[in-house]
């Protein structure tokens, strides 16, 4: 490919925003353009990942020549996601991962420079220059930059801050002409592109690509099981969670995996290669299309069922994962994944507990989840007492008595999606037995409380799994024992932030469709 023009096209296809397109055109003609990528080795690659490697596959048949930075600093300084001890771990992992999904997709290694971060950034003159950034942004500057990529809590360790400076540097010391990264890194791509100058070094081009949905409709996340297909998943595990998926008839704005055909199947396919679509003659036969737009449009207009598009993107996933799966067969990679993300540890069952032996009081043992009163009404027996029944995606509705009459008109609970605790010992309340407590922020000032339920993000629905960010793993009690006071132990951690938002030691709660938020109260405890 020599044209100038064709190189540009190849190199922006399926971009959501590109900073320096003019400096793009003019490199364009003189020489290939150098480019890197980085990724921060936290938790387990997934799916997702094709996106950005998809791309990296454009920027190769582009001629770019092309580092891929596997960031093992950035990991450690983002708010501990990677403790330092299985940093080295899991940068083999990653760089094994990385290279089986450049060769399940057909791009030759050897036109790909791989670096760790460690191997530069800890020099003399890097830490110099690091010292000169931080002279010159602001705290404010450098929290901003780092909103949507490093981890959010309300007393920021100031490893966080310095995440967004490293990756302005990495450019400078790197020797590229454009970072290539997500949507969600583009307020330190401005902040890079506002500070390099200052030490001298030259502003960079920087090219973004879209944030792809996850299955369940929200962003595609490492720490939600359900939200992602891990690379090494089984295909009986890529059906389940694929048959499980968020896929509305018609509906293409939220739709993972439409964004997925997009960014990923269509941009790898060979030359007059299809997306192909099998159904029964019954069903309307099998159904081929060449362009992504077309298979948009006949799902947009309902022509095309949800379960025949699930088991087509079953089909080129599988044909993904496949090569990668063989690759991880070996023990010794095996071993590896083991050891880089061991599994949480239980605590042994005892009679008794003791001193030196605490059983584990850990967020992950409530089972919170979103639900919708489709029925309530005063209690007889209480008049500061609602009685509802609240869908959480069981069988039946469960019966919940909450104390809010004086705190939520009737008619502002009917229907309302509220977030449930719903492992709590059933209990009698004035002769009716409740299943579970509605949470709700709550606060007391001068003698007049103030109660408002805790809401989910927009797109939520009655059964949605509410979980803590960093302790999405563990398994909830099937009942929580009233006797250990579980529930009390961990409700003192549990508060509404000053951005309206529920956490635990300021862990955010979440449904795979957004954070759990207050309407108006902050600062603010919840029970």
């Amino acid at each position: 490919m020599s044209s100038a023009i064709e190189k540009k096209n190849l190199i922006l296809r399926n971009l959501q925003e590109v900073l320096g397109e003019d400096k793009l055109d003019v490199i364009l003609k003189e020489r290939d353009l150098k480019i890197y990528w980085g990724t921060a080795t936290t938790g387990r690659p997934h799916i997702a990942y094709f996106v950005p490697i998809s791309k990296i596959a454009d920027y190769l048949k582009a001629g770019c020549e092309v580092t891929i930075l596997f960031a093992d600093l950035h990991a450690y300084l983002d708010n501990m996601k990677a403790p330092w001890e299985l940093l080295e771990l899991r940068v083999q992992y990653y760089e094994h991962s990385i290279k089986a999904m450049l060769s399940s997709i057909g791009v030759s290694l050897e036109k790909l420079k791989f670096v760790r971060g460690t191997e530069y950034q800890l020099s003399k003159e890097y830490t110099m220059d690091m010292y000169r950034l931080s002279s010159s942004i602001s705290v404010h500057d450098a929290k901003k930059a780092g909103a949507e990529v490093v981890k959010q809590v309300d007393n920021p360790l100031l490893s966080g801050l310095l995440y967004p400076g490293l990756q302005a540097l990495d450019e400078e010391y790197l020797k590229v002409d454009a970072q290539f990264g997500g949507v969600d890194q583009r307020k330190i791509f401005t902040m890079s592109e506002k500070y390099l100058p200052q030490l001298g070094y030259e502003k960079r081009i920087h090219l973004m690509n879209p944030m792809v949905p996850g299955l369940a409709g929200g962003k595609m996340s490492s720490s939600e099981v359900d939200s992602k297909i891990d690379l090494l998943d089984s295909p009986a595990t890529v059906k389940k969670k694929l048959k499980k998926a968020f896929c509305e008839p018609g509906n293409i704005a939220e739709n993972g995996l439409l964004a997925f055909a997009k960014h990923v199947i269509f941009g790898l396919f060979e030359p007059n290669e299809k997306f192909k679509i099998s159904r029964n003659e019954a069903n309307g036969g099998d159904l081929n299309f060449s362009a992504y737009e077309d298979l948009e449009i006949c799902f947009s207009e309902q022509k095309l069922h949800p379960a025949d598009l699930k088991a087509s993107i079953e089909f080129y996933i599988n044909r993904l994962l496949d090569p990668i799966r063989q690759i991880f067969d070996k023990p010794e990679l095996q071993k590896l994944v083991a050891n880089a993300y061991p599994a949480p540890v239980k605590p042994k069952k005892t009679e008794k507990n003791n001193s030196n032996q605490q059983e584990e009081i850990s967020p992950s043992r409530l089972d919170i989840r979103v639900g919708k009163i489709v029925e309530v009404s005063k209690h007889p027996e209480a008049d500061a007492l609602y009685v509802e029944k609240i869908d959480l995606g069981e069988e039946q509705p469960r019966t919940i008595v909450s104390g809010l009459v004086n705190y939520v008109p009737i008619n502002e609970m009917q229907d309302r999606l509220v977030i449930v605790l719903c492992n709590l010992k059933p209990a009698k309340m004035r002769g009716i037995e409740s299943s579970g407590m509605v949470l709700c922020a709550s606060i007391e000032n001068n003698g007049v409380k103030s109660v408002e339920p805790l809401e989910p993000a927009e797109g939520s629905k009655p059964g949605d799994k509410v979980f803590i960010e960093s302790y999405e793993q563990g398994e909830p009690d099937k009942i929580l024992n009233p006797k250990k006071k579980i529930w009390e132990q961990l409700q003192v951690d549990l508060k509404v932030s000053n951005l309206c938002e529920a956490q635990w030691q300021s862990n955010n709660l979440m449904t795979n469709a957004g954070k759990i938020l207050s309407k108006s109260l902050k600062n603010v405890n919840i029970a």
